[in-house]
């Protein structure tokens, strides 16, 4: 059962080369979409050995939808730039496959000690859509997002949410126990205490409350930059 993984970037020239290598080994296939950066994200993502499409402006869920579309494997496992699958990945995935799951994620745990990011990462085994994230890498039968229509363009911020809460009326969805490694760099630059307990809760609540992507947009950006 082949495995087209599709990574989404936007000027993640330190992460991609790794995040290919990373995934190479396990995939019948690498595609690397880019909504237009302006460092040398392409250059290393093809030097690395990955299939580039470039969507400038292209928000994440665009990005995603396109590599679907572009994939030639049975199974799209959707990966950030930022993160690390476990060894074995494409082994796990087959093995959830062939017992029964339709799509899934790995639990997920951050690569930092810090206790609130520790306490984050083991509650993404909890089987619960609040603790679903596209950081967690996610994966699914490509017939199944085609039936589910895919990400949702009109959402620039949690996508991954909205996608996760269509896959379940519709499949099998399964958290395979093993941990996906991913950067804690947002929570560096912004502080872990403000991101993890006031920025992160206050958008998800506003999304699953019903507020319109726009302005939900704007109010995510504005908090990620302190304003």
């Amino acid at each position: 059962m082949g495995i087209t993984v599709v990574i989404p970037t936007l000027n993640e020239a330190d992460e991609i080369g790794d995040a290919v290598t990373a995934v190479l080994g396990g995939a019948e296939q690498v595609i690397v979409v880019d909504g237009g950066s302006t460092d040398v994200t392409v250059a290393r993502a093809r030097f690395a050995g990955a299939r580039l499409c470039v969507c400038p402006g292209a928000n994440r869920a665009t990005a995603l939808n396109v590599g679907a579309v572009l994939a030639r494997s049975d199974v799209v496992y959707f990966v950030h730039a930022d993160c690390r699958p476990p060894p074995g990945f494409a082994d796990d995935i087959r093995a959830a496959l062939d017992d029964g799951a339709d799509a899934g994620c790995f639990r997920m745990r951050f690569d930092s000690d810090h206790w609130l990011l520790r306490l984050s990462g083991w509650l993404t085994r909890v089987d619960l859509d609040l603790f679903r994230f596209g950081d967690q890498s996610l994966f699914v039968r490509r017939d199944v997002l085609r039936l589910v229509g895919g990400f949702d363009e009109g959402l620039p911020v949690m996508e991954d949410q909205d996608l996760v809460r269509r896959l379940r009326r519709y499949a099998r969805f399964v958290i395979i126990p093993r941990s996906v490694t991913t950067s804690a760099r947002q929570y560096r630059r912004g502080g872990v205490y403000r991101m993890q307990l006031f920025v992160y809760p206050l958008v998800v609540a506003l999304f699953h409350l019903g507020m319109p992507p726009p302005r939900l947009t704007r109010i995510y950006r504005r908090l990620l930059n302190g304003r």
